[in-house]
């Protein structure tokens, strides 16, 4: 075994890095600003807020920096009501960003770096830590609002000002931790999560009631014996869907100064279908593909299960391949009794973020929103693709020298419509954005001038007025 890595690494080179510069750039200021400017109108109908989290590193980082794993959380808020908005961010305040904050400058490395803080440094505590993330995403359920990071527990943050309370199980739910990405049934209220761990049992799932309670503790999923990477979920009336893809953590390659993780086509990607009820796993086997990202699924009426996801030939920034890694929104069926797979491609554009109304969440849904590419030959994903998987149509939404970030579902008293983040490249001004559900292709009804850059950042949540 590797000898414990004690010299304190150097700084990273930011200005040569793309995810730490631009729309990336880290965001260091706190705001709660009100009466913000708009441009055209925001409809009257519409009362919440839109949240948003993101890797943003709190000091200049040391070691590595590898997106979307590494960058402490932002939380970005603005509020909708009566046609006015109101704009809110906060750090994700974790026992690492206190510290660091005291001590004012960089501790931790990156989540890749063997290198840890000592006991002189940190104090006992935190001493051999590794920095906590939950930057990814933002949950609220059975009255917590939840900060999520990719396996370990999140953490509960005041829906007042966004001020952070500390680490939160949900009531023994996520005791080993959870996804970054749980899914919430709008019917049952149940929140459904899995976690995947380096030691056995490897991958566990667990249930928390509407209230808040815990349904169901972490239980071991049969059948997994590898620590994988498996970022999202889907979920049904009858299932949870996971894709397991062959990106496995190589923890014998770290300590002699390989990658954390590996990927192993040869070995394929596995469907699991997990019955709510407990009942047995039932798995099936694929060509190897890669998965962030899951729109929704539902059971049909022949048993078979509809899932719709962006599927990629390999895991780019974290896998070795001669060609590009290509993305495409998917819709695949599983039969559960024979473990037949029909696949059909919906777009082949490299879209991302996939979307749909979270009220249709583990049923039948109307549209899937995406980020997506005008010329899959060339450029970033800077456009918003929307497609009818009914109908079999799709439109389009070109925001210009906007990078825009992932759509969310916004449904008024009155009207329906998406909304999103992005941020000008020309000038790096931020804006949020409006866009009609009925015809989101005609662009944005209104938008407002948000008061700081916003960077660019992962998932997020609409969170009608309670």
């Amino acid at each position: 075994m590797a000898a414990p890595v004690t010299r304190r690494p150097g700084p990273v080179d930011i200005a040569h890095h793309s995810h730490l510069v631009g729309v990336f750039e880290p965001q260091r200021e706190e705001v709660d600003v009100r009466d913000l400017e708009v441009i055209g109108e925001l409809p009257a109908d519409l009362h919440g807020a839109y949240l948003r989290n993101g890797p943003n590193p709190r000091f200049d980082p040391i070691g590595t920096y590898v997106y979307p794993l590494d960058g402490d959380g932002m939380v970005h808020r603005v509020e909708l009501a009566d046609g006015a908005a109101r704009y809110t961010n906060r750090f994700v305040r974790t026992p690492m960003v206190k510290a660091e904050e005291k001590a004012g400058h960089v501790i931790w490395a990156g989540v890749t770096d063997l290198y840890t803080p000592t006991e002189d440094e940190v104090g006992p505590e935190l001493a051999g830590t590794s920095r906590e993330l939950p930057d990814i995403n933002i949950v609220r359920h059975g009255g917590r609002l939840l900060a999520m990071a990719e396996t370990t527990l999140p953490f509960r943050l005041d829906p007042a000002d966004l001020s952070t309370l500390g680490r939160d199980n949900c009531d023994g739910a996520m005791s080993v931790g959870s996804t970054a990405h749980p899914k919430i049934d709008p019917v049952t209220g149940q929140m459904v999560l899995f976690n995947y761990m380096l030691e056995p049992p490897y991958l566990t799932w667990s249930v928390v009631n509407r209230d808040g309670s815990v349904a169901r503790t972490p239980t071991a999923v049969e059948g997994v014996d590898t620590p994988l990477m498996i970022h999202d979920m889907a979920l049904t009336e009858r299932y949870i869907v996971l894709m397991l893809c062959p990106l496995v953590f190589d923890i014998a390659a770290v300590l002699t100064g390989g990658s954390v993780l590996d990927w192993r086509p040869e070995d394929g990607t596995r469907i699991a279908l997990i019955p709510r009820d407990g009942g047995p796993v039932r798995w099936t086997t694929h060509d190897a593909y890669w998965v962030w990202h899951f729109a929704n699924a539902f059971d049909l009426p022949d048993g078979r299960v509809s899932v719709d996801y962006v599927e990629w030939t390999y895991p780019g920034g974290f896998a070795k391949a001669p060609a590009p890694s290509l993305g495409s929104l998917v819709r695949a069926v599983v039969d559960p009794g024979s473990g037949r797979v029909a696949r059909e491609v919906v777009c082949d554009r490299d879209v991302e973020f996939p979307r749909v109304d979270d009220r249709e969440l583990t049923r039948g849904h109307r549209t899937v929103a995406t980020v997506g590419k005008l010329d899959r030959s060339q450029g970033r994903q800077e456009s918003l693709w929307f497609f009818d998987t009914a109908r079999g149509t799709e439109t389009h939404w070109d925001p210009g020298s906007v990078s825009v970030g992932e759509p969310i579902f916004m449904p008024g008293a009155e009207h329906e419509y998406w909304g999103m983040i992005g941020t000008d490249r020309s000038d790096l001004t931020s804006w949020f954005f409006v866009l009609p559900a009925d015809d989101p292709g005609s662009g944005p009804i209104g938008k407002v001038r948000l008061p700081i850059r916003v960077p660019a950042g992962l998932h997020g949540a609409w969170l009608p007025a309670e």
